[in-house]
C-alpha cells in the first residue's frame, strides 16, 4: 500500500516521526518491498550484505525516494547506486532490527539499568552481519531525533531515529561507519522547534573545545594490567590506610614547550614518578570529563562521560591509570552533579522541554555559577549520573569520586533569599530527591565496586554524611573537613603574639574530628581569587611564613585524618594559582622552597611508615590530648595511637620563641625517637632540636620547642636497667 503524499514529504523532510515505517523492507499484498533514499541516486540496485543481487529499485521522487518489491522477508540490504559514471554502495540502516530489547526497556523504566554506558551513546558493534555505529539518545518529548555527521553532511533528513515509546529513547544503527566519525542530534521539540545541535550527553569524546561534536569512541582500554592494585584497595578498610591526596589541575601542573598541554603519557610520564618520589599515595584530579570553558576548571562540564580532549583521547586516560596504579598511587577525580552549563550544545532543554533540570528556576537555575540544576527527583536523571559514577570506576578504574559542592545539592535554600526557592512537601528546606540520589550512587558505587571510595565536599553540619545509607546517612566514604580548613588557617594568619587569645581555633576541631570520616583539604578553593597562596597565608615576615607553614604542614600531618594538597603548595609557591599557566618550578631552585618540598615529602613517607599516624584517623581511641590548655606559650602536644602500633607524639610551637625547657607530659616512660623536625636545617628552619631523642622520666620530659616548629616523636622502648643501676 502506496503511504500518503504527506508521509512521503515528511520523510523526505526528515521530519516523519517514525521513518522505520516506511523505510526498510516491508511486507505486502504481492510479498515483501524495500523502501530506502538514496541521494544523488538516478538508479539503485538492491543487493543482500554479501553481495548477491536481489532486485532493481524505482525512483519516485527526484530527491532520492526508491521503492520496488525484493524477494524474502525482512533482511538487512546493500544498495548499488549509480549516476552516469559514477558508482557506490550503500548499506540501509533502516532495513536493520533494533538493537535494544525489552530487557533494557525493563531495567531502564524502572531505574536499575547499571550498564546504560553500554547501550546508550555511540558503539561500534557488530549487529546483524553488518559492521558499523549504534546511536541511542534519551528524548522522550522530541517529535524527532536524527544523528547527524560527516558521514551524512551534518544533514538531519538523513538519519532520522526510531522511538522506543516505552522509553522515549531513541536510536538507530548506521553499518559501514566505526571510530573517530564527529556526531551530534539533531532534536526537533514538542513545539515543532529545532534545538541548537545537541552533543552526545553518553559521548565517549568529544573535539576539542571550542569545537563541540561528540566523536564515536571506544572507551577505557581492551586490556588492563593492575589487578594487584585493585585487588589490595577492594580487600582493605580505607579508613585505616594512609591517604595523602595530590590535588592536581592536569592542564597548568607543567605545560609543554611550545604546545597548550601535555598528553596523558607525557603527564604520566612526569606526574606519577614525582608523586611517588614525594610520598603521595593518590593523584586527585580536578574535574577530567569534557567541558567548554577553561576558566571552569572542568566544574561546568557538558560531557560526564568522556575525558577531555585537551589532553588527548580516552585510551590516553586510561593509561595514565593503569600506570599510576602500577606504581601504587590510586586516581581519583573530581565528580559535578550538582549543576551544568546552560551552553546550547549541552543537556539545557535537550528535547525542547526542561528535561535533566527543572523547569522552575528556583529549583532548576544555580544562581552562584548561572548553570542549571538536575531534576534529581526524576528517574531517568537519577540513573543517568549513577551510571556514570559507575562508569568512571569500571571503565577508567578510577579509585574514587570526590563529590563537588554536595551542600548546593542538600538545600533547596542555598544562596538564595525568601521567596527564591520552593520547600519541599514537609514545608522544609531539604532536598530529599538529592539526597536518594547520592545515596542511591554511594550504594551503586560501593555495592558494584568494593574499593572505590566516595568524598563528599560538604560545608555544613548536615548529619551522616558518612553513615551508611541503609542506616539513613548519605553513604559517602568521606567528606572533606571544612571547619579544620578554615579555624586552622584563620589561625596561622595571626601575628603569633595574638594566637593565645585564639587557641580554640586549634583545639576545637577535636570536638568533632571523629564525627564524620574526615579528610582535611588544603585544596584549589584556598589558593584562587585573589585569596593568595598559602604561604602568604602565613603571618609574620618571609622566614616566619615559610616556619609557619612547615609547622602547619606539621600539625596537619600530626592530626587525625586523611591529608589533601593542592599542587604548588608543596613547594610554597608564592603567587596564587592560574589555570592558564604552569607552576613555579623555577622557585625550587631557592633553598625556602626545595626546603619545603623536602618537609613534605617527608611527612608523607612519615605517615605511611608509622601506623600510628594513619590507621585510627577516623576513630577516637586513636587520639590523644598531651597539651591542650597552654595558650600562652601557643603549645599544642597530642599522642597518636594504634593497635600494635608504637604511638607517636606531635608537638607543635605556634610563636617565634624558643622553649628550651619544656615540661612535655607523654603516657610512656623511655625514649623516644625524632622522627621530623620542621626547624632542621634541610628544611630551611634554625637547627634548633633535642639531638634525635628525648627521655621521658615519670610521665615527662623536659624538651626543647624549636621556634614556629612542629616535631614527631616515636616511642622507640625503654632502656634495660642492671642490677647496679636499680
Amino acid at each position: 500500500m502506496k503511504p500518503p503524499a504527506q508521509a512521503i514529504e515528511a520523510l523526505l523532510e526528515g521530519t516523519h516521526a517514525d521513518p522505520f515505517s516506511l523505510l526498510g523492507i516491508h511486507p505486502g499484498p504481492g510479498g515483501s518491498f524495500a523502501r530506502a533514499i538514496l541521494p544523488g541516486a538516478a538508479e539503485a540496485q538492491a543487493h543482500t550484505l554479501a553481495g548477491e543481487p536481489l532486485a532493481s529499485l524505482t525512483r519516485i521522487d527526484p530527491r532520492g525516494l526508491f521503492e520496488g518489491p525484493v524477494p524474502g522477508g525482512r533482511q538487512p540490504l546493500r544498495y548499488l547506486c549509480r549516476n552516469g559514471p559514477h558508482q557506490w554502495w550503500v548499506t540501509d540502516p533502516y532495513s536493520f532490527g533494533p538493537v535494544l530489547g525489552p530487557t533494557d526497556d525493563f531495567l531502564m523504566g524502572e531505574g536499575t539499568h547499571y550498564r546504560l554506558f553500554d547501550k546508550m551513546g555511540a558503539h561500534v558493534i557488530e549487529h546483524e552481519g553488518a559492521r558499523g555505529v549504534h546511536f541511542a539518545v534519551w528524548a522522550p518529548n522530541a517529535r524527532v531525533v536524527s544523528v547527524v555527521g560527516d558521514f551524512n553532511d551534518w544533514d538531519g533528513r538523513r538519519h532520522p531515529m526510531r522511538l522506543r515509546r516505552d522509553n522515549g529513547i531513541w536510536e538507530i544503527f548506521i553499518p559501514d561507519i566505526a571510530e573517530g566519525r564527529p556526531y551530534k542530534f539533531h532534536v526537533v521539540g514538542p513545539d515543532g522547534v529545532l534545538q541548537p545541535l545537541k552533543a552526545d550527553p553518553f559521548a565517549f569524546f568529544s573535539e576539542l573545545r571550542p569545537a563541540t561534536a561528540s566523536i564515536v569512541a571506544q572507551p577505557g582500554k581492551d586490556s588492563w594490567d593492575d589487578e594487584a592494585h585493585r585487588d589490595y584497595w577492594a580487600r582493605t578498610d580505607i579508613r585505616r590506610e594512609a591517604i595523602s591526596i595530590y590535588e592536581v589541575h592536569p592542564g597548568s601542573w607543567r605545560r609543554p614547550p611550545g604546545r597548550e598541554f601535555h598528553t596523558w603519557d607525557e603527564l604520566a610520564d612526569q606526574l606519577i614518578p614525582y608523586v611517588v618520589e614525594m610520598g603521595f599515595t593518590h593523584i586527585e584530579f580536578l574535574p577530567v570529563s569534557e567541558h567548554p570553558y577553561d576558566p571552569s576548571w572542568g566544574y561546568q562540564t557538558t560531557g560526564l562521560y568522556a575525558p577531555t580532549a585537551r589532553f588527548g583521547g580516552p585510551e590516553g586516560f586510561a593509561r595514565f591509570v593503569e600506570g599510576a596504579h602500577q606504581a601504587g598511587i590510586g586516581v581519583l577525580i573530581d565528580w559535578v552533579p550538582a549543576h551544568f552549563p546552560t551552553d546550547a550544545h549541552g543537556l539545557a532543554r535537550f528535547d525542547g522541554t526542561s528535561l535533566y533540570e527543572h523547569a522552575d528556576p528556583r529549583q532548576g537555575f544555580h544562581p552562584d555559577w548561572n548553570t542549571a540544576i538536575y531534576n534529581f527527583g526524576r528517574r531517568e536523571v537519577e540513573s543517568f549520573l549513577v551510571n556514570n559514577a559507575l562508569f568512571w570506576a569500571e571503565v577508567y578504574h578510577v579509585d574514587g569520586l570526590r563529590v563537588d559542592a554536595v551542600a548546593s545539592m542538600l538545600y533547596r535554600d542555598y544562596s538564595r533569599r525568601e521567596g527564591e526557592w520552593i520547600p519541599n512537601e514537609q514545608g522544609g528546606r531539604e532536598n530529599w530527591e538529592a539526597v536518594r540520589f547520592l545515596q542511591a550512587m554511594n550504594k551503586a558505587v560501593y555495592g558494584q565496586h568494593p574499593g572505590v571510595l566516595t568524598v563528599a565536599e560538604e560545608s555544613t553540619a548536615w548529619p551522616g554524611v558518612c553513615l551508611p545509607a541503609h542506616e539513613g546517612g548519605l553513604g559517602f566514604g568521606f567528606k572533606w573537613n571544612m571547619g579544620f580548613m578554615h579555624d586552622t588557617l584563620k589561625y596561622m594568619a595571626r601575628d603569633p603574639v595574638h594566637r593565645r587569645y585564639h587557641h580554640d581555633e586549634i583545639t576545637f576541631g577535636l570536638m568533632y574530628a571523629f564525627s564524620e570520616n574526615f579528610v582535611l583539604p588544603l585544596s584549589h578553593d584556598e589558593v584562587v581569587h585573589g585569596k593568595g597562596s598559602l604561604l602568604n597565608k602565613m603571618s609574620g615576615d618571609d622566614w616566619q611564613k615559610f616556619a609557619t607553614l612547615r609547622a602547619y604542614y606539621g600539625l596537619m600531618w600530626g592530626y587525625p585524618g586523611k591529608k589533601l594538597l593542592f599542587m604548588g603548595q608543596e613547594f610554597a609557591q608564592r603567587a596564587e594559582w592560574s589555570e592558564a599557566r604552569e607552576l613555579d618550578w623555577h622557585l625550587l631552585a631557592h633553598a625556602p622552597h626545595e626546603g619545603m618540598r623536602r618537609w613534605v615529602r617527608d611527612l608523607n613517607h612519615a605517615y605511611r611508615r608509622h601506623g600510628a599516624l594513619h590507621a585510627r584517623d577516623c576513630e577516637g581511641d586513636g587520639f590523644a590530648w598531651a597539651v591542650v590548655d597552654d595558650a600562652a606559650a601557643s603549645v599544642f602536644a597530642w599522642v597518636r595511637h594504634a593497635p600494635g602500633e608504637p604511638p607517636v607524639a606531635v608537638v607543635c610551637n605556634f610563636t617565634p620563641q624558643v622553649h628550651s625547657h619544656y615540661r612535655l607530659p607523654l603516657p610512656i616512660d623511655g625514649t623516644w625517637t625524632e622522627i621530623l623536625n620542621s626547624d632542621a636545617p634541610d628544611y630551611g628552619g634554625s637547627g634548633q632540636g633535642n639531638l634525635g631523642m628525648i627521655e621521658v622520666k615519670d610521665g615527662a620530659a623536659l624538651v626543647v620547642l624549636p621556634p614556629l616548629a612542629t616535631m614527631m616523636f616515636v616511642y622507640a622502648g625503654k632502656e634495660e636497667r642492671t642490677e647496679s643501676e636499680g
